[in-house]
């Protein structure tokens, strides 16, 4: 599927091809910090479908509990996260965020990861109510 996308100020731009079965949702904590959300919804493409159309993603490089590195590239000006990657070797896969995606609607997640770390209120989002 061909998607683009880009930041919340329109400095970053991008198109990529990617799997809309390959979509996930992720509960762990360092997601939760990263995107100041209770979980981030990400779609993964290889790298060589991925092109930037319009400005540079700064990259901040976060070390896990597991000891891996993991790029994360954002907007320099509006800080919006762009995608997620291992730090060199290649071919590598990019962890998309879904909601930089200007075809979002159409991304449905197909699985859920770290799902001990979700936040327990999530199962009542569907009895609020709606405005």
């Amino acid at each position: 599927m061909k998607i683009d996308g880009g930041c919340h100020c329109g400095f970053i731009k991008y198109e990529a091809e990617v799997n809309p079965e390959k979509v996930i949702v992720c509960h762990c904590t360092d997601c939760q910090t990263l995107s100041g959300a209770p979980f981030r919804s990400v779609v993964f493409a290889p790298e060589e479908h991925f092109k930037l159309t319009s400005g540079k993603p700064k990259v901040y490089v976060k070390i896990a509990d597991s000891g891996n590195e993991r790029e994360q590239t954002f907007c320099p000006e509006c800080g919006a996260p762009i995608y997620a990657s291992s730090v060199g070797g290649h071919p590598r896969n990019l962890g998309i965020r879904v909601g930089s995606i200007r075809q979002r609607d159409q991304l449905v997640p197909k699985s859920q990861y770290f799902c001990k770390s979700a936040q327990t209120w999530l199962s009542v989002l569907e009895s609020l109510p709606q405005a």
